[in-house]
Parts: structure tokens; C-alpha cells; sequence
């Protein structure tokens, strides 16, 4: 499969190639794959401008129209799913089995999309709490919050892009994104797939790979009703106190705990730790950074994780036995070598991999990690986990406690009390039992609390955020 030399961004709708100025890579080779446009700042004025002319009549769109062009989308993406696939494996350097697997999750969340598209429902509200109110009635309903501003991420450029697009059509809220200059090429296609959808008023979508620069145009706008934004921490926090007045939703970084209880499956942990730590290179907010296991068990399993570890191929992500590709740049693996480095000189034991050759970093467990090391206390977004100790139960719970982050957490155990102490007392927006932190379903609420951002992603829980409640009372005279 070849891609093309060139591709357009959407502005209004519309396919327009202004320049070529932005050169994407093939993460693993390093040479420029293709060029994109990119947006200056008066066609991101120009996007903003034509969302405020589309927010009344993306508001009128019935029910069915909305979901017909979601339905559209869904039929469109099976149709591409190699191509799709392909050019995340190239411009992501996502090995091609993840790449499949995003491809099948871009589609999922637009046909969740598009069953919430019918499913805006309001309620009936009683009134007459007290005799001043007799003969009172209430009624609400959610209506669309208006113009929205998205700024996606280059780990997942198809899904968590369309985390902010089936649930803006859903609503029917027009709005202008930012994909990650990275990784803009899933989200372009995603504009050629909804610019044949002639129901869509102009103005209702644009696509602009653009500048970092350029992200302040799509914060500081006060026509822009709502900020979504994934990345980051530093960056989020940064674009939130620049926002004003609109809506900010912010799903950030994590360095996620699972703990391994002594009465786990021990096999089924091992698959499912080595998949969320060390999958597409580390490169996810929710993947496995921290592995609490409990000392009755820690020696054997310990040993097991190693020697799992050692027998990941690395290598072309356009080869089908590759498990660990590409990070996404040469400086970022470097970045996280430079703490693996660090947390050995202060007392940590690598027990497998660290090796670094250009953008490819080995998957890589430590022990022992000091408390203030970066690698314990930042967000790695590589392939790096580090193992802990733990005997009694409340202490490994506020071990995983111990982070400025709170995204989600695992938990392998067999027994109720603990996975319900568990819910109770980590703080974080997701637990999930005999299954890593990184497990996530689409149509679920997802995201975190602390450093971890603010509000839900999943469609049904977007689409809230992207909605105002209305208000309805009538007095029966």
C-alpha cells in the first residue's frame, strides 16, 4: 500500500491545499512519508468563524440526519480499514496488529456515536415541593453548547480523535480540530470521509494540522464554547488557565499501578501486564507503569515478567510479528533512557532491556525505583515498568494513591471485598479488576482526576459535556 505525497486540510468542510509545509515522518525509517497543509492563522479564523455561522443550523439537524451521517462515517471507515491501518503503522510507528486494533476502535466509537445520536433525552420534573409552587411544572432538555475547539494527541490519532467528533455530530456541535502535527493524516482522512456527507452545514468541520503555536488560537477564542484536549499534563493545565470563559475538558497523563494480589491468575496477569506496559512502544496514558506485587508471589513472578519481556520482537512496525515498535521520536526515547539511567544511579535494578538505537528503546523492567526518581514519579509514555513489593493490602492501595496522577488502576485479585475497598478508596476515575489500567471500552466514561485532567471522554459522556441543559417551567392556570 503507498500513500499519497500530499495532503489537503479541511477548512469549512472543504479539501484545500494552501502549501505543503508540514512534513510527516515514517517513525521507524525517519524519512518525511508525506506533507500535509498547514493552517496559518487567518485559515484557523477563517474555521472558527464559519463553526459560528454552522452552530444554528448544526443545531436544527434532526435526530436521524445526525446519525445518518455517523452511519456514513462507520460504512466509509470499513471500507478504508487498510488504508487506515497502513497509515497509522507509518505515521505513528504503531506496529500493524495496533494499528488494526485502533482502526477497530475508530469504528466502534463512531457507531456508539451513532446510536446516541437518537438517545438526547431530558425529564419531567415535579415542581410543587411546597404550596408556593402548586400548579407548577419543570421540564429540561440538552441543547447544543455550540462551537467546539479539539486538540487531539499523535499515541491514538484515529480513536481519541474521534472521541471528540462522533460525540460533537451526535450533539450537533460544529467544530475545528487540531490533530497532533505528528500524526495528522487519520484525522485528515476522517475530513474527506464526513466532507461527502452533504447534510452537514458549512462551516460544521475543520481539520487543521497546525503549529503549537497555533493551539492558542483554538483556546483563547471566546466564540469557542468548549476546549477539549488530550496531551500532555503541562499542556493541558497550560491551555485550561488561557481558555476564559468556555468549557475546558482535559484527559492527560497517568503513570498507572496494577497490583497483583498473592491469589491472582498468575498467567493471565503476565499476558495482560506485558500487553498494557509495553504495547505500541508505552506510548499510552493508561498503560502500566507501576506493578504492586505481593511478596508471597513477587520472586516467581518477577521471574516470569522477564523472562516474557526478553521474548517481545522489536523491530518494522509493517511486520506482523513486531510487538514493540518505534517510540515516536528519537528524542523522546532518548528522554526516557536519560531517567532509566538516572533511577539506576540512585539504586534501581534494571532487570531486562534499556537498550536505546535511535527512536527504539527496549521494553524495560526496573526494581527498587527511589520515590523522587522521574520514572517512578512522571508519566514515562514509554516502555518502562517499574516493580514494587507489597504485604498488606491498604498499603499497596495507597502506594498506587502515591502519584499526582489518577487515571486508572488494575487490580488482579479473586476476592469481593477487596475489589469493592478497592473502588472505594483509589483515587482514580477508573478501576478495573483482573484486567490492566489500560483497558478501555468506548462507549464507558473515561478519565481521571488530580493531574489526570478534568470531565469524561465516551460518547454519551462527551456528548454531556458538549450540551447546556435548558430549562422548561409552566405554571397551569
Amino acid at each position: 500500500m503507498q500513500l499519497k505525497d500530499t495532503y489537503p486540510l479541511y477548512l469549512n468542510n472543504k479539501a484545500v491545499q494552501p502549501n505543503t509545509d508540514l512534513e510527516v515522518t515514517d517513525k521507524y525509517t525517519g524519512k518525511v512519508a508525506f506533507r500535509t497543509a498547514l493552517a496559518t492563522p487567518d485559515v484557523i479564523e477563517e474555521a472558527i468563524a464559519g463553526a459560528v455561522r454552522a452552530a444554528e443550523p448544526m443545531a436544527r439537524l434532526a435526530s436521524y440526519e445526525k446519525q445518518d451521517v455517523l452511519i456514513h462515517c462507520v460504512a466509509r471507515f470499513r471500507e478504508r480499514f487498510d488504508e487506515l491501518a497502513y497509515a497509522l503503522c507509518i505515521e505513528a510507528g504503531k506496529p500493524i496488529k495496533d494499528a488494526e486494533g485502533e482502526v477497530g476502535r475508530l469504528i466502534d466509537t463512531f457507531r456508539i456515536g451513532a446510536e446516541e445520536a437518537v438517545r438526547n433525552y431530558g425529564e419531567v420534573q415535579p415542581l410543587d415541593i411546597s404550596p408556593r409552587a402548586k400548579g407548577y411544572m419543570g421540564m429540561w432538555k440538552r441543547v447544543p453548547i455550540g462551537p467546539c475547539s479539539f486538540i487531539s494527541p499523535f499515541n491514538f490519532p484515529l480513536n481519541l480523535a474521534a472521541h471528540k467528533i462522533a460525540p460533537a455530530i451526535a450533539m450537533g456541535c460544529p467544530f475545528v480540530m487540531k490533530p497532533a502535527s505528528m500524526t495528522p493524516l487519520g484525522a485528515i482522512i476522517m475530513g474527506e470521509v464526513l466532507a461527502e456527507c452533504d447534510v452537514l452545514p458549512e462551516g460544521a468541520f475543520s481539520i487543521l494540522p497546525a503549529s503549537r503555536a497555533g493551539a492558542d488560537l483554538f483556546t483563547t477564542d471566546e466564540r469557542l464554547k468548549l476546549l477539549s484536549f488530550t496531551g500532555s499534563p503541562g499542556v493541558g493545565w497550560d491551555l485550561k488557565a488561557k481558555a476564559g470563559k468556555k468549557k475546558v475538558v482535559l484527559e492527560l497523563g497517568g503513570n498507572a499501578a496494577v497490583i497483583v494480589d498473592r491469589d491472582a491468575d498468575l498467567n493471565h496477569a503476565l499476558e495482560r501486564i506485558i500487553f498494557g506496559a509495553f504495547y505500541q512502544s508505552g506510548q499510552s496514558c493508561i498503560g502500566v507503569q507501576r506493578i504492586l506485587i505481593h511478596a508471597d508471589i513477587y520472586d516467581e513472578f518477577k521471574a516470569m515478567l522477564v523472562a516474557k519481556t526478553a521474548t517481545l520482537v522489536a523491530g518494522d512496525p509493517k511486520d506482523r510479528n513486531t510487538f514493540i515498535g518505534p517510540m515516536i521520536s528519537a528524542k523522546e526515547a532518548q528522554r526516557l533512557k536519560g531517567w532509566i539511567d538516572e533511577a539506576v544511579s540512585a539504586g534501581a535494578t534494571l532487570l531486562c532491556g534499556g537498550k536505546l538505537d535511535g527512536a527504539m528503546l527496549e521494553a524495560t523492567l526496573l526494581e527498587n525505583v527511589p520515590q523522587f526518581c522521574a520514572a517512578m514519579t512522571e508519566e514515562a509514555f514509554g516502555p518502562l515498568a517499574n516493580l514494587q513489593k507489597f504485604t498488606d493490602w491498604d498499603e499497596a492501595l495507597a502506594e498506587v494513591n502515591n502519584s499526582k496522577f489518577g487515571l486508572q488502576a488494575g487490580i488482579f485479585t479473586r476476592d469481593i471485598h477487596k475489589v469493592l475497598e478497592a473502588w472505594d478508596v483509589l483515587d482514580v476515575g477508573g478501576v478495573v479488576v483482573n484486567d490492566v489500567s489500560s483497558y478501555r471500552v468506548d462507549n464507558m466514561p473515561y478519565g481521571g482526576v488530580k493531574d489526570s485532567g478534568l470531565g469524561r471522554e465516551g460518547v454519551r459522556f462527551a456528548m454531556e459535556d458538549m450540551s447546556e441543559i435548558r430549562n422548561l417551567v409552566i405554571r397551569r392556570i
